[in-house]
């Protein structure tokens, strides 16, 4: 019924429109013509809605301008046009900024607004356009350490995928955002100040990246609020700094767990350096082969291959792909799409930035890996003078997804790649050896280089303990430093636990009053009261160690500990136990004595 009523109005007025035209030119000839233009200003009229815009343009100009003086938004939401015309055609001004200036006193009445556009009228691009508002605003009001870290927190009622506007800036702001509350969580002044390192290098390259974009308002609204970030934290940076500097404990430099990030670990990535020269070595041959970078868990394979674009030329670019997260990938598709993802952002990652196209989007949903191919190609042609060396971690899940998929696709990409992409290097790192793998590996990895990541050099780990960081006094004494090496062999990631753990153990007894702040220092038997702790925090490390054991392995190692001798039987479990750096050669004690006391501790469980 009101359809008809508004059309019959359009008509009316267009008749008189017409009329009026008529009477004032003299003519009443030509009815076809005027019915044509009747017509078409009925169009005009009915899709425009012009004589309904004209007077809520009038009322959202007065609405506006009083609300300027009568200072509160919120009560006047509701007389907004949309309220009483849900089918406005042409623009009305103002009314996002009505809902941005409402949403600082009553949130809730804003995002109801914005409820109700979107869901009840088709004003969608002014819900939108509110929404950037606000997401501006509350990121240039952060005044503080903590209101950036409240952030995620303040905007996690955007929808998603958010507003074209916020679609690719507004996750790089959360990211900061998370970023900083892991500093804050962090355990002590010192790693608080490292680990802000990250969100100050990312508001960097987000000020840059907003510096080239070709839409001046997003450029001066977002780039504004980075600005702000940035000295909000490197303000706190400073403050942390001094804090760290003050403190009477010893700072806790050491990180064990995860791997290590050149931006927050710094210089305590140690040695390494022949691996990192054969890489470039066989890189820059005449035909490079596939390399193989294996060992045994957390023995730095990952930390490697993230310093690596730091210790090689320049004309070698190491992307780094984590096939840990693709291999979660279901389909061929969603494979692909997450390869490439990480490719471009390994490369913007990079020292010395390189900016990647995105692959079709259509062929790659189309045919995934034949369009990677042409993708590949064209960033070969691209950048002429590079070579790109392709780090595959956790190789050895992409067995999952040629199971998940019951397709070898991805192999023979592999495959296609080291035939006809000669710009391109593969690097797979992972603990396995392809003889560990099933046989059908041994049918694209022809050609294959292996690099083994083993322990620290002796020499290695003395420095990571007693000069981890620039500045580091000294906190050992000679015999603590001897039985950390005795103990963990050198192993890089029992090095750094057994280290953290001493620190811990100095720094309560400083607490405490047992030691004076500036003098302690840790001594061979402080080494071995931590040695319980390590066990129980290493756990996941020696569980998995233990676990990946076939029961013919687990089986000699339970005799060994019992004290009974290896048999000649024995010979091939103790090549493989000797491979994987648990057994020495001779078969009759263990290479790290941790590991040692950790099964014994598991066994006396049993």
């Amino acid at each position: 019924m009101r359809l008809n009523v508004e059309f019959w109005t359009d008509v009316t007025i267009s008749v008189g429109f017409v009329t009026a035209i008529n009477l004032a030119t003299g003519s009443l000839t030509g009815s076809l013509v005027r019915a044509l233009v009747v017509c078409l200003v009925t169009i005009i009229l009915r899709f425009t809605r012009i004589h309904f815009w004209l007077p809520e343009l009038l009322w959202m100009l007065i609405l506006f301008f009083f609300i300027s003086f009568n200072k509160d938004r919120v009560r006047w939401l509701k007389y907004l046009p949309p309220r009483f015309d849900k089918r406005i055609v042409l623009p009305l001004p103002f009314m996002d900024v009505m809902i941005v200036e409402a949403y600082r006193k009553n949130p809730r009445a804003a995002l109801e607004t914005i409820h109700y556009l979107i869901t009840s009228t088709n004003q969608q691009k002014v819900a939108a356009q509110a929404i950037s508002g606000i997401a501006v605003d509350i990121l240039n009001r952060c005044q503080r350490l903590s209101d950036i870290v409240e952030i995620a927190n303040q905007l996690a009622w955007i929808p998603s995928p958010p507003p074209k506007e916020l679609g690719i800036i507004l996750p790089q702001f959360l990211d900061i955002s998370q970023d900083v509350r892991a500093s804050e969580e962090a355990t002590s002044p010192y790693r608080k100040y490292e680990l802000l390192n990250i969100p100050i290098n990312a508001l960097h390259q987000l000020g840059e990246s907003l510096a080239l974009t070709k839409n001046a308002r997003v450029a001066l609204s977002f780039g504004n609020a980075a600005q702000r970030w940035l000295t909000i934290l490197e303000t706190a940076q400073h403050t942390l700094n001094e804090q760290a500097q003050r403190s009477q404990e010893i700072r806790q430099v050491y990180i064990a767990g995860n791997s290590l990030d050149p931006e927050t670990a710094k210089n305590r990535f140690k040695g390494r350096i022949d691996i990192f020269r054969e890489i470039e070595s066989l890189a820059l041959s005449e035909q490079p082969p596939v390399l193989l970078l294996y060992g045994g868990r957390r023995t730095g394979k990952t930390s490697a291959l993230k310093y690596l674009p730091y210790r090689i030329q320049a004309n070698i670019v190491p992307l780094l792909v984590d096939l840990q997260g693709a291999a979660s990938a279901t389909t061929l598709k969603g494979l692909a799409e997450n390869l490439a993802q990480q490719i471009i952002e390994a490369a913007r990652r990079l020292p010395r930035k390189v900016y990647l196209p995105n692959p079709d989007a259509n062929k790659l949903a189309e045919d995934p890996f034949p369009a990677l191919q042409t993708w590949f190609a064209e960033i070969e042609r691209s950048n002429s003078g590079k070579q790109f060396l392709l780090c595959l971690d956790e190789y050895e899940r992409l067995s999952e997804v040629v199971e998940a998929t019951s397709s070898r696709a991805p192999l023979n990409f592999i495959r296609n790649l080291l035939q006809h992409q000669r710009k391109w290097i593969l690097l797979f790192s992972g603990s396995q050896e392809l003889s560990e793998l099933d046989d059908y590996w041994s049918d694209y990895l022809i050609n294959t280089r292996a690099l083994r990541m083993t322990y620290l050099q002796e020499s290695e780990a003395r420095d990571l303990i007693q000069q981890p960081v620039e500045n580091f006094r000294n906190i050992y004494e000679p015999t603590a430093v001897d039985e950390i090496i005795q103990l963990t062999r050198c192993q890089p990631y029992l090095v750094q636990l057994v280290c953290y753990e001493v620190v811990e153990l100095l720094n309560r007894d400083i607490r405490r009053n047992r030691r004076e702040a500036d003098t302690a220092k840790a001594t061979a038997q402080d080494v071995k009261e931590v040695i319980p702790v390590v066990l129980e925090r290493g756990d996941p490390y020696f569980r998995e160690l233990w676990t990946s054991l076939a029961e013919s392995d687990r089986s000699l190692l339970r005799r060994i500990i019992h004290g009974e001798t290896p048999t000649p039987q024995d010979k091939g479990v103790i090549r493989k136990l000797t491979r994987k750096e648990i057994l020495t050669p001779e078969g009759n004690a263990f290479q790290v004595p941790l590991v040692q006391k950790y099964i014994e501790q598991l066994l006396e469980e049993e």
